[in-house]
């Protein structure tokens, strides 16, 4: 007879994150992101003692390195050992950043944990903290960190269980903003059999799928602009009846956000100011008491567009909404500005060039034919941006890019050089 239970799925706490690019930083600063990780590991104990927790699944990359710092494993166990005293089984498998080929120090885990191997999908029973037969959980780690293979093919149902459960590190539906690795289908995931896929690689939490629930945690901490927003973990509830009801807890410990700020309508630098200052506040209040590391993305359209073109005008500001909020402290609801980009435009919007003769008109009806031909956009590009595709990295970020990105890119570049021939100096 089945019985109802709690499980918690998570996934990519990379523990012991560098956290590079941090040279010129604040120490209070630094020093929080660097713990960050483990502040976010310390948060899933709390969730797992005070939300009835029968198990732990962990879908990969609970390091940041394949030769993981001592210092993570050590700390990672002694949580493992509390989720252990209360009854609590944990179940992990490894992922392209913390591979089982890497180093791992000789340590004594708790017999509640089970690290599936890489060899084939292994099969292991999960139970209540009282003992009974929840779910069979399955799971495969990589060996290597560059795994191409699609691992999900070698799962399959096993026996007679309540539940089954699928843990897998893997790039579903070939997200092209994550590496392709143990890349698989939705559909098939689907169609296998299993109840509930927890997967990890991506870093934002995702619903893909409901019944058979298939989902993404993200990240437990975010660790750089990419990674914005509130990151945690799914807590799932599975009833007698087989009803699956997952709810999202936060662990994230620092916030990274980004919020927008419009130049429309701002004629002095003072009412930028302001707008600068709004912000930082909108951001300490998201972040609910707990420090944010803030970037401020500069839109619009307006007079003050050419003096933010200026070289070092953008790093000027920057210093200023650093100096305007003040140094970090030991307090939590710190906000510290770690960018300012800007994506202003001329109050002439280029669009206007299109009727004029001469060299600028031509110069704008080029651009927008390139941007509506995507082969001629990629021909384009590619030139343009033939030094840098020589880094695989950049090529194959270049070739994930959708063609309306390709054309956003050739539009703003035709609007600056329009700029620069007319209101620029």
């Amino acid at each position: 007879m089945a019985v109802p239970f709690c499980f918690l799925h998570a996934a990519d706490l990379h523990l012991d994150s560098p956290f590079r690019g941090l040279a010129d930083v604040p120490e209070t600063v630094r020093r929080r992101l660097r713990e960050s990780t483990f502040a976010a590991l310390r948060r899933l104990t709390e969730t797992v003692l005070s939300r009835d927790v029968d198990f732990v699944v962990l879908a990969g990359d609970l390091y940041d390195a394949a030769d993981r710092p001592l210092r993570a494993q050590l700390r990672f166990r002694r949580e493992v050992e509390r989720w252990a005293e209360a009854g609590v089984q944990t179940f992990i498998v490894h992922g392209n950043h913390d591979p089982l080929g890497g180093w791992q120090a000789r340590l004594d885990w708790p017999k509640s944990v089970h690290v599936f191997g890489s060899q084939g999908v292994e099969c292991k029973p999960a139970y209540r903290r009282s003992g009974e037969l929840a779910a069979f959980v399955y799971g495969i780690s990589y060996r290597e960190a560059a795994v191409r293979d699609n691992l999900a093919a070698g799962f399959a149902r096993r026996g007679e269980a309540p539940f089954h459960l699928a843990v897998l590190h893997a790039n579903a539906d070939g997200d092209p903003r994550h590496d392709n690795y143990a890349p698989c289908r939705l559909a098939d995931l689907a169609a296998a059999g299993f109840d509930y896929w927890a997967l990890g690689h991506v870093h934002e939490s995702r619903m893909l799928h409901e019944y058979p629930h298939i989902a993404y945690s993200g990240c437990t901490q975010g660790r750089h602009f990419r990674e914005t927003g509130k990151k945690g973990a799914w807590l799932v509830r599975v009833s007698a009846s087989g009803a699956v009801e997952p709810s999202f807890v936060e662990t994230w410990d620092v916030l990274w956000l980004e919020e927008s700020v419009s130049i429309e309508g701002a004629e002095r630098e003072e009412e930028l100011r302001d707008r600068l200052l709004a912000a930082a506040e909108r951001a300490r209040a998201a972040a609910d008491g707990r420090p944010c590391v803030l970037r401020v993305a500069v839109e619009g359209r307006g007079p003050l567009h050419g003096r933010l073109q200026v070289p070092g005008e953008r790093e000027g500001w920057l210093d200023m909404l650093r100096e305007w909020l003040g140094p970090p402290d030991d307090r939590d609801d710190w906000v510290w500005a770690g960018e300012l980009i800007v994506r202003t435009g001329s109050e002439r919007d280029w669009r206007a060039a299109l009727a004029e003769e001469g060299f600028a008109g031509e110069l704008a009806r080029m651009a927008m034919r390139t941007a509506e031909d995507p082969a001629a956009a990629r021909e384009l590009l590619d030139d343009a941006l033939k030094d840098i595709l020589l880094q695989p990295r950049v090529r194959d970020w270049l070739a994930g890019r959708s063609d309306a990105e390709r054309a956003e890119w050739i539009l703003r570049g035709a609007e600056a050089a329009l700029w620069r021939l007319g209101d620029g100096d």
